[in-house]
């Protein structure tokens, strides 16, 4: 496992190094940056990769002279380059804890933490799966082995053993599943991690009992305007937050309404975590998250951005 790790921090270091050479700039000085120029890395949770692209897109757009280098990773390791001043800008689904701010702080590092969404974490199922159905008493039983065969959620199913797969072992999503549905319980039964969102929704599409478990914006129809709709490759569950049994009265899906409203019960916040002292291109990028613009460009993919409204759409699904 030392081993392991020490490959991973060397890997992690090396794109850091080399990542700044993105777009055909290059600086040699880290501190040369201003709000709207220079070049600078960030690390990301790999789960708002899609908000955060388009996001980098737009800014370097507006701004020519500026190049923002996004590290994609687990939440981990996006906190650790942090941590290590490898990054000054993360794009996370939690604070820090009062032991990282402690560490920051006897660095000289006084973090801000701006809060620019509300994401959903969504459960997809294969489109051969009758069952798009579950409450979250369920989910816990299926994260902790007491529920590992789809014929315990539902009797008349003909599929077999029940497999959830994540994204990372070090994902925000694992850290919430244990977080918040679990509630400190430890993960168990047939579980797996298969490195990104892409290749959850791969792993899904092609197998009937499988669930996959993984940031809300991966599935969005982009091209519809109204986030009423989601991806045609698989199927995205309803979830129902205080019942025992799901029912289409009682159940949700992750549309950007309902987690604003707060009837979908799988939700969490994105932070920008900022450890920039000198107002450079780390702060410049940060705000703009937290801008007008930057806040329309959450609310187009499919989250809740933190200060622009929501329109709310009465609609109901049919099953």
């Amino acid at each position: 496992m030392k081993i392991n790790r020490l490959i991973q921090n060397l890997t992690v270091g090396l794109i850091v190094l080399v990542i700044c050479s993105c777009h055909g700039r290059r600086t040699t000085d880290k501190f040369t940056d201003t709000a709207t120029s220079g070049v600078i890395p960030i690390s990301a949770d790999e789960s708002f990769r899609d908000i955060i692209q388009q996001e980098i897109d737009v800014f370097e757009g507006i701004y020519p002279q500026a190049g923002i280098c996004p590290i994609y990773t687990n939440e981990v390791d996006a906190i650790d380059l942090l941590l290590k001043d490898s990054v000054r800008l993360a794009i996370t689904s939690r604070k820090l804890t009062d032991q990282e701010k402690e560490y920051l702080a006897s660095k000289k590092f006084f973090p801000k933490e701006i809060k620019i969404a509300t994401d959903g974490i969504a459960l997809i199922v294969n489109k051969q799966n009758p069952d798009s159905l579950i409450s979250v008493s369920a989910l816990k039983q299926i994260l902790t082995g007491k529920i590992t065969r789809w014929d315990q959620l539902d009797s008349r199913t003909k599929l077999g053993d029940l497999m959830l797969v994540f994204d990372h072992t070090n994902s925000s999503t694992v850290r919430f599943a244990v977080d918040s549905i679990c509630q400190g319980d430890s993960l168990r039964g047939n579980l797996s991690a298969l490195q990104t969102n892409a290749a959850v929704i791969d792993y899904v599409e092609k197998t009937p009992n499988a669930i996959g478990v993984i940031g809300v914006s991966w599935v969005g129809d982009k091209s519809d305007s109204t986030q009423l709709t989601f991806s045609e490759r698989v199927t995205v569950m309803s979830v129902t937050k205080d019942a025992e049994e799901a029912t289409a009265q009682n159940s949700y899906k992750p549309y950007q309404a309902y987690i604003a409203l707060g009837q979908y019960p799988l939700i969490r916040e994105i932070y920008a975590v900022l450890t920039d002292p000198r107002s450079g291109l780390a702060s410049g990028f940060a705000t703009f998250l937290a801008s007008d613009r930057g806040q329309r460009i959450i609310l187009r993919s499919g989250v809740v951005p933190a200060t622009q409204n929501v329109r709310i759409v009465n609609v109901r699904d049919t099953w």
